[in-house]
């Protein structure tokens, strides 16, 4: 259900109970609806082996640093992708952005370079760079601003474990 308060809101704002199915616009006498802001969460699953080890470091700092990571034979990965853009709900269509196009961009930034891959070997971005998380979610931020709109991605949230996260948000 909708209410379009036309001039009545803000003021009898809190006169109305909350939480009854209500959702509340404000609006003026052309019957126009404020801006809105949406976010859209997308989530996939992809599979990498890697190896961390930094080629400035000594075999030795890399032991330490790394540990267990820096098994020379590499260990892979099942992450958990969530990409995230925030935008304006257009009033015509309900949407921040076509789920679908969002989807294909996913498929085309993540799936196709990373899937099944050794990030190491396989992704040239990684050629130089560290294989950590935190450096896969730049190298997918990087590409997904490429191919969205302008301003519209948010956050790139990557599970590599169930208990390790990382978030970047282009920052």
């Amino acid at each position: 259900q909708v209410l379009c308060t036309g001039g009545w809101w803000p003021h009898n704002w809190g006169r109305w109970p909350r939480g009854n199915g209500w959702n509340f616009f404000a609006a003026d006498s052309r019957n126009e609806v404020a801006e809105r802001i949406g976010y859209i969460t997308r989530v996939q699953s992809f599979s990498a082996c890697h190896r961390l080890h930094s080629p400035t470091l000594s075999d030795e700092v890399n032991k330490r640093i790394f540990g267990k990571c820096n098994n020379p034979n590499g260990h892979g990965h099942n992450y958990k992708v969530e990409v995230t853009v925030r935008g304006k709900i257009d009033r015509h269509t309900g949407m921040v952005m076509n789920i679908t196009d969002l989807k294909q961009h996913i498929e085309e930034v993540i799936m196709i370079p990373l899937d099944h891959k050794n990030l190491d070997k396989d992704v040239p971005y990684f050629a130089n760079v560290v294989s950590t998380t935190e450096n896969v979610a730049v190298y997918i931020w990087d590409n997904m601003v490429k191919q969205l709109p302008a301003n519209l991605l948010y956050e790139v949230k990557i599970h590599e474990t169930d208990k390790n996260i990382v978030v970047y948000r282009g920052e």
